[in-house]
């Protein structure tokens, strides 16, 4: 009895190990048609991402084309000021956007790179080739999330911007890092320096709002002061990379 049950087991093992391996062979089929399908999805993804993208950038052009006309078209020179702070931060939000576009499938960059390639964004627009207002930046490698470089990109711009347009001689932007402090991003300036009784929230001074909106978006601190030797200005940012995902 035993002999003929394991006679007939081992006649039906062939046909058993080739239905076996016709699911195998047909599990692997929509494995890989799901594959296909997955990648064709990603593709299309990208495609209508880099659309986006193009429209995006054109979209931002266009509005900084428009205010910068505008600005040139007014009669009023306190307007055509306004218009043409406006174009500038427009174009400054398509710089950092640009940078960081390139940096998508990144969770973390080298802030001083990233810095350092937005900064000659900034100075080409602000200075036109003019070799009287460089812009240095020196200091520590800082790795952080890439989405903490949005704001601060904002904040480098705004206040590069502030120092073109109050100070003069070198713009030093400067990235320290401490176990003590953690991070901080320092930009300072020639020049006269800050006001008698200068007070950061007082006036309207709408980039430094600005800077101050960022500041605590990312859980930072801002410490205004003098610059290197005691000249100049110095606007200070304290950070910590995980600070604004707690």
């Amino acid at each position: 009895m035993s002999g003929s049950i394991a006679r007939r087991a081992a006649e039906a093992l062939p046909s058993r190990l080739a239905a076996i391996a016709g699911e195998l062979k047909g599990a692997l089929a929509r494995e890989a048609a799901l594959l296909r399908e997955k990648d064709e999805i990603l593709q299309r993804q990208v495609m209508l991402t880099q659309e986006f993208e193009h429209r995006l950038v054109n979209s931002l052009q266009l509005i900084v084309s428009l205010l910068s006309l505008q600005s040139r078209k007014t009669e009023s020179p306190e307007a055509a000021e306004q218009l043409m702070i406006a174009a500038k931060r427009v174009g400054a939000f398509g710089r950092v956007h640009r940078q960081l576009h390139l940096l998508d499938l990144l969770d973390t960059i080298e802030l001083k790179q990233y810095v350092a390639q937005l900064c000659e964004d900034i100075s080409g627009m602000l200075f036109d080739g003019d070799a009287s207002h460089p812009i240095v930046v020196e200091g520590d490698q800082i790795e952080i999330p890439t989405a903490l470089g949005v704001p601060l990109g904002f904040i480098v711009n705004e206040l590069i911007t502030n120092a073109a347009k109050h100070a003069s001689g070198r713009i030093i932007v400067r990235l320290e890092t401490s176990p003590a402090l953690g991070h901080s991003l320092a930009v300072s300036n020639g020049g006269p320096g800050l006001p008698e009784g200068f007070h950061i929230g007082g006036g309207k001074r709408l980039g430094l709002g600005i800077v101050q909106s960022l500041v605590r978006e990312i859980n930072g601190r801002l410490e205004v002061g003098r610059g290197p030797r005691d000249e100049g200005a110095c606007f200070k940012v304290f950070f910590s990379s995980a600070a604004m995902w707690n």
